[in-house]
Parts: C-alpha cells; structure tokens; sequence
C-alpha cells in the first residue's frame, strides 16, 4: 500500500516537474497568475523533489525513513500550492456592459509593444477585442515568420480575430488610400466602441502613415485612443491612463512572443516594464500604459 502511494506520489511531481519546465507552460503561467515565474519554479523544484525523493526511497532502504519525510513535506507543498493557485490569478473585473475594442498597428509587434497589457486586461474583463495589423513587416525581418507571429501575439493577448495585411513596410505611407479603404471596412464590419492607433507624435514614418490612415477611416468614430511606441516622439503627452497591475509580465511574454525580432533594445523586458513604471508613477500606481485621446465618449469606453 505505502509502496503504491509514494509511486502515485512519483507521477504527481513528474507531472508537476515536467508541467512547470515545458516551455509551452510559460505563457500558460503568465497568461494566469500574478506571480507567475516565481509560481512555475516552486512548482518544479517541488515536483523534482518529490521525484528524487521516491527514486531514492525505492533503491535506498536504509535512507528510507528520511525520505519518507521529504515526499510528506513535498507532496504537501504541491497540494498547499494547487489550492492556494487559484487565490494568485490575475485580478479583473468583469464588464457588465462589454464594448468592443479594435487596435490598429503597423507592424507585426507593435500593439504588444504599445497596448499589449491594456488589451489583455480588457479581454479578460469580457470585451470583444480585435487587432488589425497593416503589415507582415518584411523589410525587419522574415515576413512569413513575423506574420505568423502577429497572429500569435494577438491571440496571446486575448484578441478574438486578427487580419495581417501585407502592404510594405517603411513604404505605408505609398498604400494611404488601400489602408484606408480597408480600415474602414473592418471598422463597418465590427463596429467597434473603441478604436486605438499610433500616435501623430512618432517619429517612424509608417506609424505616422497608419495614424493618419486611421484617422481618415475613423472619421466618423466617437472613442479614438492613440498608443505610445518605442518610437514616439518627446511631444507624446497622454492624458488616458489603463492600470496593468498583474498585466506587465503579460505584455513582457506577448513582445518576446517575436522572437524574429530578438536583440532589438526596445524588444528587452526590462525596457517594457521600465516603461510601464514610469507611465504608472505619472498616476500613482505601479504600472500603466499611456493615450493620447483624439476624442473620447464616456459611454463607449464604459467601464474600462
């Protein structure tokens, strides 16, 4: 009896052990909880524990004793931490009245960078988000990889659908009239409460080219937010702040999710959530994320 219940105890550390340490696991954990890293290696150091000590209580009699102590105090720490997992999820709330949110970028890995946390954080709230993203970003990279990618990241952060466009990049400014076209289309198709974009204040020309696309299909729109870049210029002022307490290491995960984009300083986690500091410490909280307001309908943001 005891020799079947140290082996059950085995399965449940292997499972445990190699859970934890599963790369796929990552973005589970991050997508989850609010102390994520720290979450998935105390889950594997206790689950590798308890498989050594059951290994070493089956080949080592005369040590068997003390290992016997170590499966308890392991096999305890496991069950203590799938209880006490659920109190360490992400904090949201939940929207009683859920708007649609639709997030427009030129690149591949630009709404992670700009408004990854913020579009998780309303995904789990219950609104419908979307993201629109005008190019597969050839001239930085692997097209197909990044394309991939985008959708990736998208999906990551929560997005309910994703169109990746293929106009070329660096060049959007040439495609003006098409982004237009086919911004607006979407925007007729989802009607969406919110609309988010680059800002005018950027220096990278193809932000600058989407912003203005935008705001030419959005004419009509209500609620438009412009979201900051690594790119932004210093005139870059925002006034509409999202908290994304529990949500940095999200937008940290969903940016190093383009992986084709490696190795770029702005892409680095300490810059993400460097900057999140700041734009927290502009309102007195830990962490947010910066707009600008084109204009903004109190109705249609709701309870964001």
């Amino acid at each position: 009896m005891r020799a079947t219940l140290f082996a059950v105890a085995g399965v449940l550390g292997a499972v445990a052990l190699v859970g934890a340490l599963l790369p796929a696991s990552q973005g589970w954990y991050v997508r989850r909880f609010s102390t994520p890293h720290r979450l998935r290696w105390i889950t594997a150091v206790l689950g590798g524990l308890l498989m050594v000590a059951v290994a070493g209580w089956a080949m080592v009699p005369e040590l068997r004793p003390w290992m016997e102590i170590v499966i308890l105090l392991a096999a305890t720490g496991l069950v203590v931490g799938f209880l006490v997992a659920p109190a360490l999820r992400i904090d949201h709330a939940t929207a009683t009245e859920p708007r649609k949110v639709l997030a427009i970028g030129a690149h591949p890995d630009d709404l992670e960078l700009a408004c990854g946390a913020t579009l998780a954080k309303l995904a789990d709230a219950g609104h419908e988000v979307r993201t629109m993203v005008m190019s597969s970003g050839c001239k930085g990279g692997d097209s197909a990889v990044r394309a991939g990618e985008a959708q990736s990241g998208s999906g990551f952060m929560g997005a309910s659908a994703v169109q990746v466009h293929d106009f070329r990049d660096t060049l959007l400014s040439d495609h003006g009239q098409e982004m237009v076209q086919a911004i607006e289309a979407y925007i007729n198709d989802f009607k969406p409460d919110v609309v988010m974009t680059h800002s005018g204040n950027d220096y990278h020309q193809d932000h600058q080219a989407v912003h203005s696309a935008t705001m030419r299909a959005a004419r009509k729109h209500s609620s438009i937010l412009c979201f900051e870049s690594p790119s932004s210029t210093r005139q870059f002022n925002p006034s509409v702040f999202v908290d994304i307490a529990g949500y940095v290491d999200v937008k940290i995960h969903a940016v190093s999710m383009h992986r084709d984009q490696k190795g770029k300083p702005y892409m680095s986690a300490e810059r993400v959530r460097s900057l999140a500091a700041f734009r927290g410490s502009q309102v007195k909280t830990a962490y947010a994320e910066g707009f600008e307001p084109v204009r903004l309908l109190g109705s249609a943001v709701g309870e964001f």
